[in-house]
Formats: C-alpha cells, sequence, structure tokens
C-alpha cells in the first residue's frame, strides 16, 4: 500500500505521504503538525488518529513513543445565546 493511500487523520483528510513530506521539512511534533495540517482538530479532536500521529513520529525520528509529546488538548467550546446569560444573570437577582 502507498503512503498516499493510507488516511491517517480523516477529519483533515491527513495521509501518511503528507506527514513524510512534513517530517522530510523538519516539523517533528505533534503540535507543529497539527498548525500546518489540522491534524487532530476535527470532530474528533485527535481520538482516532492522535496515536498514530504520535507513533509515525516516534517511528520516523526514532525515538521512543514516550519522547514524542501528545498534542495540547483543549476543552470544547459551545456557543452561549445571549439570552441564556441574561436568563442567568436575571435568576442570580431573584
Amino acid at each position: 500500500m502507498k503512503a498516499e493511500d493510507v488516511i491517517i487523520c480523516r477529519c483533515s483528510d491527513v495521509s501518511l505521504k503528507d506527514l513524510y513530506t512534513l517530517f522530510e521539512q523538519g516539523y517533528d511534533s505533534f503540535e507543529e503538525l497539527k498548525r500546518i495540517k489540522r491534524v487532530g482538530m476535527g470532530p474528533c479532536q485527535a481520538n482516532t488518529c492522535g496515536k498514530m500521529v504520535q507513533w509515525e513520529i516516534a517511528k520516523y525520528f526514532n525515538r521512543s513513543l514516550e519522547d514524542v509529546k501528545f498534542a495540547n488538548m483543549r476543552p470544547f467550546t459551545l456557543g452561549v445565546k445571549l439570552d441564556a446569560i441574561k436568563e442567568a444573570c436575571d435568576d442570580e437577582d431573584e
């Protein structure tokens, strides 16, 4: 199977070949890959691709898996309607 046929991050459509190209350019951390290719920033929040990317970094750069830092995890965010904020404030006043 060719590297371009192996999809690592389905949410952002990043192939193994994409990763290798970035590795060849000197990018060697999950955070860098995340910023350049949006790996791990899709709806799954790296739950499907995170460990695979970590493994590929370790394998390519001949590092132990423990030496490859995982992405900084940030909480999910949702929009809040202004009416909900107003109602919460009104409830506090009572």
